[in-house]
């Protein structure tokens, strides 16, 4: 009845395995996490559970790190640590997660400017990989120019190289004029 059956039926089983395989494929995702409302502690806590959960195990973890609010002027300092996680997800589902994440904790983000938040994730790099999409860049782009994310990033990922600049992130620190201040403040 369908002479070329076996041919078919052969280029979907590929397709279906390649397509299994890449989702069951391990990343490695750099995350920052950030708060300055409320219990920040709890809520950098709380937020790298959920993404455990939600998006993959995380491998390892900065110490926590006070900051003053970059971008917009504030009392309230941010407490920020890095994250590195393994994932099976795609970056566009990784957004998505991260999105819900951020919405059990209450943030909204809104269209422009930079305020307080009680948590905000950024995704840092996705392996080596660049994304240039509405909504989602991928390696950060305002990475190089803030030390608040570069020393809790430097301390899990001093070797990472910058998949744009070629830049390690010790030598991308190092070169970094931001010169707002990053305290450690626990391990």
């Amino acid at each position: 009845m369908f002479p070329d059956y076996n041919i078919y039926q052969d280029f979907f089983s590929r397709v279906f395995t390649f397509a299994f395989s890449i989702r069951m494929e391990q990343h490695s995702l750099y995350l920052l996490l950030g708060s300055n409302l409320g219990d920040r502690k709890s809520q950098l806590d709380r937020s790298a559970d959920l993404i455990a959960e939600m998006i993959g195990p995380v491998v390892m973890r900065s110490s926590l790190y006070e900051t003053e609010p970059w971008g917009f002027a504030s009392d309230d300092l941010f407490l920020n640590a890095a994250l590195q996680c393994r994932t099976s997800l795609s970056p566009e589902e990784v957004m998505q997660r991260i999105e819900r994440i951020e919405k059990l904790f209450g943030r909204e983000r809104p269209g422009t400017g930079y305020s307080s938040r009680i948590i905000d994730i950024d995704i840092l790099f996705y392996d080596g990989i660049v994304v240039d999409q509405e909504g989602l860049k991928i390696p950060h782009p305002r990475l190089p120019e803030r030390r608040f994310v570069l020393v809790p990033l430097d301390e899990i990922a001093h070797s990472f190289v910058h998949p744009l600049s070629g830049k390690t992130i010790g030598d991308i620190l190092r070169d970094c004029t931001d010169l707002k201040e990053v305290r450690k403040i626990e391990r």
